[in-house]
Parts: C-alpha cells; sequence; structure tokens
C-alpha cells in the first residue's frame, strides 16, 4: 500500500477530540473542518515537560526517514499511556512539487490529513508570502513616489519571495517603467524568507510587530540602514500574519497529538518550527518530540544554537537516525545496489553517523540515542557493525520499525528515549559566543561542527562584513546556508571528509529576525526543479482523488 492509501485507510479522530487529549477547551480552537484547527492559548511549559530532538546523519538519495522516526517515537509513548505531544514542520511546496516531495512521514507513522497538509496548510505559507511582498511593493512605490527615506536602489536587501522552486526568479529585472531605472532583484523562496524566520521566533503579536518594524530594507544613498518601520507597513503586515501566528493542531494516524507549524528548509533557513508551537506542545504535555531539519550539522545546529538560544530552551534528549542503506552511500556505494550486502562501503560511511554523535555529544554535550530505521534488506553482518560500533563508544542505540509497524515499531526506542529525559543535560552549551566576531563565529560552526580547517571569506563576503561592522550589528548570531548532503559545502564530499575549508561567499542581514545568513558554496536561496520534477507524476479524479503527491 501506498502512504496515501495507508492513511485513507485509517478514520481519524475528530479534532477536538484529539484536543481534549490535551486539556484544550473549545474557546481554544479554531477549527478548520472536523480534522485541522489552530490554537488559541496562553503559553506556560509544564515544570516536568521534556524536550526530545529529533534530528538525522546528512541525507542521501535513500532517504533517511526522520519525520516518520518523530511520529513513531510520539505514538510509542501515547501506547505507552504517556503525555506527548508532536511539534513538526510544516511542509513547502517547492519540495512537494520538485524532489523531495511530502513532509507527513510515511508507512503507519503519518500525520494526517496529509493532504491539507502538504498543500496550503490553513493559509499559513500565503500569508507570509503576502507580508514579504507587500513590503517589496512598499519599497519600490516609495522610490517611486519621490524617495523621501533616499533608498539606495542598488543597495535594497529586502527581496520578494514565493512559495515554489524556481530558478528563474534567482535574478529578475524589475521597474521596467518610464519614470524608474530599472534595477536588478532576486527571488527568495518563502521558507527561506525573513518573514518565515520572523514568524517562527516571535513571542506574540507585539513582539511580531517590533520584529517587522527592524527588517533593514535597505541601505540609503549616505549608506545607513533603512527600516520596515521607516515605511510605517509593520502594523499592515502583521494583520496579514496574525491568524497564522497560531499554531496548527492535526493528529497521528494512531490519533496522537501533532502541532504542526512553519520552518522548513534547514539548509538554506534556520530549519525549526516556531518557539511558539514547541512551547505550546510543552505547555500541554509532558513529552514534546519535535524535529529539526536535515542532518546534525545544519537543522540541529540551528535548532541549538539559534532557537534554543533565543527561547531558552534545553532538549532533554537527541535522537539520531540513520539507515543502513544511507551509511552505505555515504561510503561510496551504487545507489542501484543498496539492497545487496555491503561491508566496505558501511565501514567507510559509518564515519559520517560517528562524525554526528560527536557533534551532539562532544560540542552540545546532550543525551544522545542512535536510531536505525529497520530494513529487511539489511543484512545481520550489516546491522551487528553498526550495533558493535556503537557499543564500542559506549553510544545508546535501538533499532526501530515505525514506518511499518507504527507506534508499536518504535516502542523500544521510545523506553530509551523517557530514560535519557531522566538524566542530566545541564551541561549543554553552545558551538559559539554571540559576543564573537562573525568571522569568529563562522569559524567556529565550521571547525567544531562541519570538521572543516577554516571558513574562507570571499570579497563580497568582505565587503558585507565591513557593512556588518559598521552597522553594529557583528553580536547577531549567525545561520550558514548550506549543502545538507555533506558535512563540508561540497555536495560530493560523502561521509566524513577531512582537510577542506568552507567558501563563505556572501553574508545577509536578517534585523527583524535577528540574525545574520552565510552563505556557503553554491547554495541558492531560490531552489530550482529537476529534469522530472515530482509535480508532473501528480494527478488527481473527478472526485477528487489525489495520487503521486507523497
Amino acid at each position: 500500500m501506498t502512504d496515501i492509501e495507508i492513511a485513507e485507510s485509517v478514520k481519524p479522530k475528530k479534532i477536538r477530540d484529539v484536543a481534549k487529549t490535551l486539556g484544550l477547551k473549545s474557546r481554544e480552537l479554531i477549527q478548520f473542518g472536523n480534522l485541522k484547527a489552530k490554537i488559541n492559548k496562553k503559553i506556560n511549559p509544564r515544570p516536568d515537560a521534556k524536550l526530545v530532538l529529533v534530528t538525522a546523519i546528512n541525507p542521501t538519495s535513500a532517504g533517511i526517514g526522520k519525520t516518520t522516526v518523530s511520529i513513531g517515537i510520539a505514538d510509542a509513548l501515547h501506547g505507552l499511556g504517556e503525555s506527548v505531544c508532536l511539534a513538526l514542520r510544516e511542509p513547502s511546496l517547492g519540495p512537494v512539487f520538485g524532489v523531495k516531495g511530502g513532509a507527513t512521514g510515511g508507512g503507519k507513522s503519518q500525520v494526517i490529513p496529509m493532504a491539507d497538509i502538504n498543500l496550503h496548510f490553513n493559509g499559513d505559507f500565503h500569508a507570509i508570502t503576502s507580508a514579504n511582498n507587500l513590503l517589496c511593493a512598499m519599497i519600490d512605490n516609495h522610490i517611486y513616489q519621490g524617495n523621501e527615506l533616499n533608498i539606495d536602489p542598488n543597495n535594497i536587501l529586502f527581496h520578494r519571495c514565493l512559495d515554489l522552486n524556481d530558478r528563474a526568479l534567482r535574478s529578475v529585472t524589475v521597474s521596467q517603467t518610464k519614470i524608474e531605472k530599472p534595477r536588478q532583484d532576486e527571488f527568495t523562496i518563502t521558507a527561506a524568507s525573513e518573514i518565515m524566520a520572523i514568524m517562527c521566533l516571535a513571542k506574540d503579536i507585539n513582539d511580531l510587530k517590533r520584529r517587522l518594524g527592524n527588517i533593514i530594507v535597505a541601505l540609503n544613498t549616505r549608506g545607513k540602514p533603512v527600516y520596515a518601520k521607516d515605511l510605517h507597513i509593520a502594523d499592515a503586515m502583521a494583520i496579514l500574519l496574525k491568524d497564522a501566528m497560531q499554531p496548527n493542531l492535526v493528529q497521528t494516524l494512531e490519533g496522537t497529538p501533532a502541532i504542526v507549524h512553519l520552518g522548513p528548509f534547514a539548509n538554506i533557513a534556520h530549519g525549526c518550527n516556531s518557539i511558539n508551537a514547541t512551547k505550546l506542545s510543552m505547555t500541554l504535555s509532558k513529552y514534546t518530540i519535535t524535529e529539526a531539519g536535515f542532518g546534525a550539522d545544519l537543522g540541529a545546529e540551528k535548532f541549538l544554537d539559534l532557537k534554543c538560544r533565543v527561547a531558552g530552551l534545553k532538549p532533554n534528549c537527541v535522537v539520531l537516525v540513520a539507515t543502513i542503506q544511507a551509511l552505505k552511500l555515504h561510503g561510496g556505494a551504487n545507489k542501484q545496489d543498496l539492497k545487496t550486502e555491503n561491508m566496505d562501503a558501511l565501514k567507510l560511511g559509518i564515519g559520517n553517523l560517528l562524525r554526528h554523535i560527536d557533534i551532539i555529544q562532544n560540542v552540545y554535550k546532550l543525551p544522545l540515542v542512535v536510531t536505525l530505521n529497520e530494513y529487511t534488506s539489511d543484512s545481520a553482518n550489516e546491522v551487528n557493525f553498526v550495533l558493535n560500533t556503537l557499543d564500542k563508544i559506549g553510544c545508546e542505540y535501538a533499532i526501530n520499525d515505525a514506518w511499518a509497524l507504527g507506534g508499536v515499531g518504535a516502542q523500544d526506542l521510545a523506553k530509551k528515549v523517557m530514560a535519557l529525559c531522566d538524566t542530566d543535560n545541564s551541561s549543554f552549551e553552545f558551538s559559539y559566543k554571540t559576543e564573537d566576531s562573525v568571522e569568529t563565529k563562522i569559524n567556529d560552526i565550521c571547525k567544531r561542527i562541519y570538521g572543516a580547517n577554516k571558513a574562507v571569506f570571499t570579497e563580497k563576503a568582505q565587503k558585507s562584513l565591513e557593512v556588518i561592522n559598521k552597522l553594529k550589528l557583528e553580536h547577531l548570531p549567525i545561520i550558514i546556508a548550506k549543502t545538507q548532503y555533506s558535512l563540508s559545502d561540497n555536495p560530493k564530499l560523502l561521509g566524513a571528509p577531512k582537510d577542506f575549508d568552507v567558501t563563505i561567499r556572501d553574508i545577509e542581514i536578517r534585523g527583524g529576525a535577528e540574525f545574520l545568513v552565510a552563505l556557503a558554496g553554491d547554495m541558492m536561496l531560490m531552489p530550482g526543479l529537476s529534469k522530472t520534477p515530482a509535480g508532473v507524476n501528480m494527478k488527481i479524479t473527478n472526485s477528487g482523488k489525489i495520487s503521486g503527491l507523497f
């Protein structure tokens, strides 16, 4: 059965009944039909709340299954009678119609209604796109209407966005009127926009308006920053975004509550769901199972170094997901031969897993359990090699089969998660200090997390550093936009590469989100489509039944 056929075979609970299991009252629920709702409740995490972060090794074309494992752990805890809630990220339409596909799990570990969550989920991304582009329209209109703020058209820092992969929008010409001089601009995918980041980090409407107003939209002709608040548009943007600020409630196939809200794309954005969603889950349940995008070098790094720093969070346990097939690909195996035992490739590829273990245990100093997703094609020799390697370094582990069995298949993992949540996490520390220079912070991430020799700054990046220092923004935290496929900035360097530098080609300012984005290697903020995008395989019948979406 396909994922959608499995989902359709299950009769879901009504969302108001799911809400009751979290102690939510009807007045705290804004329903979108019987299966979806937004939550309007005061956030106050319970004293015994436990936060579990699920991350993974660097992804491969064979997949990893991080979201599936997150759902499996939550279903397992739910089945064991524990108070639990998922806190996941919303999917972006870019990957849905591109290569990666949807982001609602798979097999018997899914969140539903999957089509609704993957497409237009309660209008959140549309609201962000509209607010973003409203600000862009105001910038250009201000210039057209006389440019009282003396905005330098060659130094506009805020760009339009769209929630689709479209490489043709990486470079566009705008303002082609008889009065204005045409200028070059670019689009960002909505998930990587500053508005998305602000929505994920804002505490409430007042904080949202403050952050929106502090967006640096451009420099004026004297090199001074021009803010969104100078255009008097922050309130209008907040009006567009007020409903999207409220986290969304759905459920798993087993009826476990799931809060799904914002924040995909850990390779080019900060890749975490909203702080409000995570803290709301910690308000409503003892165990919050959340995920960060891609590997520990991207999603987990940004979750721990940025989100936890801003929100004052500290995970009680980290789950690191790996598969035998992915490890063999990291060791140079042919994708067509992954079902064949290949010990040589596995011995080379396991270095990637060991590097991610090192990041969590020795850089961030957090309790960790590794989990292998079970595949029938994995040989006993391959599984035993990985488990013996983990035994030698004293790392906790569990095999799970959440995809095929749902929560039952992840009960051993869930029990180890519960045990680790009761251990000491007070040694947690960040990988860099915000008071250090921008160059030092970027080098700390590149060396301590990626294992690089150093960061190399291009001439363009050095000019950006001059602007950042001139504007006295060097204290801001760092986000590095980097390929997800490698620990390096080269997607072809798999496994655990050594003796490499990371090229920083530019650094962008996010004044409202209050961080800096360093662009590493060839990473683009607007992805492109593949030769055969997933969208071409999607079908819909006269009765409205969808196929090929997942």
